[in-house]
């Protein structure tokens, strides 16, 4: 399998407790760093490797 067709998890679920205050009114992965989310961060490193299939798991149990 190619890099571009292995499938990528990211797992965005959690309360985000161990980020409060920023966590508070933010999902974590939509917190700013250097100007950008966490989660784009993420999806450019992923984007940079090849990898075109990603799936993301936003829900918390």
């Amino acid at each position: 399998m190619t890099a571009q067709h292995l499938p990528c998890l990211l797992l965005a679920a959690g309360r985000g407790e161990r980020m409060r205050p920023l966590s508070d009114h933010t999902p974590k992965p939509l917190l700013k760093v250097k100007g950008k989310s966490l989660l784009g961060w993420h999806l450019e490193s992923l984007q940079q490797a090849g990898i075109q299939n990603v799936v993301i798991n936003h829900a918390w149990l």
